[in-house]
């Protein structure tokens, strides 16, 4: 897989999308939700294949990071979430659970 640099958090969904990780994903209740069909899946279920990092440019406490994620079965979405002070612990502390499967 090819390293792929987005500059905006916009561009990187759209960028995923475009390679097939068409499913939103979302976290609740410890565990990460397809928007779309709603079904669950527990960090054992899911790789991380690649993730990109944005800082605000006017203001660092305006970052977040985009995951592209795939689900046994093969969904494969985007869960994104605040990077730095704003980041949800309960998302951090699940995907250090998920393994990473990324390749430059």
């Amino acid at each position: 897989m090819a390293f792929h640099p987005y500059r905006t958090m916009t561009e990187a969904v759209k960028g995923l999308q475009e390679r097939g990780f068409t499913t939103n994903f979302e976290f609740a209740d410890r565990l990460v939700h397809d928007v779309s069909s709603r079904r669950t899946f527990r960090a054992d279920e899911l790789t991380i294949i690649e993730h990109h990092r944005f800082e605000g440019s006017s203001d660092p406490d305006d970052s977040s990071v985009c995951y592209a994620l795939e689900a046994q079965g093969g969904t494969r979405g985007v869960l994104v979430d605040a990077y730095g002070v704003y980041a949800n612990p309960e998302v951090s502390e699940f995907l250090t659970h998920v393994p990473i499967h990324e390749e430059n």
